[in-house]
């Protein structure tokens, strides 16, 4: 039997093979209450930029939230000189938060 986690590992799995693994990647984290993004360069093993609401001081997290979270990230990843990503959404369904999320780092100057 495959339970609900092994489900989201799998679909997590499925999203990060189709990726194209030249470019950093934007991986997303999302909780019930925060949302958190990342650049990741891959073939260093480092973080190049993050943005979460915790950190913008937000209590809880939402679509707007979000947005400004994407907006944020995009601003740190284009001081590092990244605009090029591939959008990691792992398990999330490109909805709602995390939708927001990738149109404000969009907005924000980051190509995808």
């Amino acid at each position: 039997m495959v339970t609900r986690f092994q489900k989201g590992k799998n679909r997590a799995a499925r999203v990060r093979a189709k990726l194209e693994k030249t470019k950093p990647r934007l991986s997303v984290f999302r909780s019930l209450r925060h949302i958190w993004a990342q650049v990741i360069d891959d073939r260093l093993g480092v973080t190049v930029a993050a943005a979460s609401s915790k950190a913008l001081g937000k209590k809880r997290s939402n679509v707007e939230v979000a947005r400004e979270v994407g907006k944020t990230l995009a601003e740190r990843a284009i001081e590092k000189k990244i605009e090029n990503v591939v959008f990691d959404r792992g398990a999330y369904k490109y909805h709602g938060q995390v939708r927001s999320l990738a149109e404000g780092a969009r907005e924000g100057g980051l190509k995808f």
